[in-house]
């Protein structure tokens, strides 16, 4: 019965405002990579880890229903990530398959259940980081936001706020790809550049350094939206309630703006959705995995044919884990933030 050391990143306490690195501790912990008699779960070797924003209001003692529990004090965080299985008690996976899904972030990670995770089938022209990205959550979380709930039409209007993120830079692109015209905002020139020349929106412009963000959706958008990808909320989606056209629809994906305030923002223009008679839907990605199958057929060969791209910030090892999650809320990272635990 192998034991190994397990290195693990712990949250140390709820988190209030911005969180920071010394909201969580590296350690170490010793644990038998075998499951118990008659297990059906699993034993994961971890090999890449995924930061994204959902993961703040974790970090929270929630004092009202959410949709994802909290973390616990002193335990190991989890998120979604890739991994190698080590031994299963599930007949469909077996040593040495890959999968994605549910993960501790630690080297090793002991599941009693498999529910939650996919089986990857690997191909080695498609990084496996991917899976953390654009063929996992973040990706098929554009595709419900944009496909599944906004139904965009050839020529119409769509604009993605944090757009070069995880979700955002797919967004745009399965928009390009349905013949719309597309506009994103990011936070940093290297991202607005990122978005024209590599992602290939129609147009891109820095929030930061627009002092009033109707008028620049106005600028960019005369004929009005039709579609926006909600990912930031606040006097954001404030502005782009001025400027749909009628019958927009917008998918709210995330209000990252919002996550670390004490006292969230009021939006003040919701009477547009009234006269423009637009529609405005939340969603959670979880709900729609029975989508996935038909969501690789789209992406996977968009990407072997270079027709969608992905741009991802790779932090190396389980130390870097803490940096690379706080950033996401500073804007620090460029595309899909990972973390690389193991080459193996």
């Amino acid at each position: 019965m192998a034991e190994v050391r397990n290195k693990q990143v712990l949250l140390n306490d709820y988190v209030r405002g911005f969180p920071k690195e010394s909201d969580m501790a590296i350690t170490s912990s010793t644990l038998k990579l075998k499951l118990p008699e008659g297990s059906k779960g699993v034993v994961l070797k971890n090999l890449y880890l995924s930061c994204d924003p959902y993961m703040r209001g974790r970090m929270t003692n929630h004092e009202r229903e959410s949709y994802v529990d909290s973390f616990k004090p002193g335990s190991p965080i989890t998120g979604y990530g890739v991994c190698k299985v080590l031994e299963s008690g599930d007949p469909n996976l077996k040593e040495g398959d890959l999968v994605w899904g549910m993960t501790g972030w630690e080297e090793y990670t002991v599941l009693n259940t498999t529910q939650g995770l996919f089986k990857i089938q690997h191909t080695t022209d498609i990084p496996l980081s991917y899976y953390t990205g654009i063929l996992g959550m973040p990706g098929m979380t554009a595709y419900v936001g944009l496909y599944e709930l906004c139904s965009p039409k050839k020529g119409e209007y769509v604009y993605v706020s944090a757009a070069s993120g995880a979700v955002g830079q797919l967004v745009g692109q399965f928009a390009k790809l349905l013949g719309c015209y597309v506009v994103g905002s990011a936070g940093t020139k290297e991202k607005v550049d990122l978005l024209k020349n590599k992602f290939g929106f129609d147009e891109a412009f820095n929030y930061k350094e627009e002092a009033d963000w109707d008028a620049a959706l106005k600028r960019y958008f005369p004929q009005g939206i039709d579609i926006y990808f909600e990912n930031v909320g606040g006097k954001m989606l404030d502005a782009v309630l001025l400027n749909l056209r009628v019958h927009a629809r917008i998918a709210a994906c995330g209000m990252i703006s919002q996550y670390n305030l004490e006292h969230p923002e009021g939006v003040h223009n919701l009477t547009q959705l009234i006269s423009k008679r637009a529609n405005i839907v939340g969603f959670v990605v979880g709900e729609y995995y029975h989508l996935y199958q038909t969501f690789l057929d789209l992406v996977v060969p968009g990407i072997k044919e270079g027709k969608i791209v992905y741009v991802e910030d790779v932090a190396e090892g389980l130390d870097s884990a803490p940096r690379a999650l706080v950033g996401l809320f500073s804007g620090r990272n460029v595309g899909k933030q990972v973390v690389l635990v193991s080459h193996d």
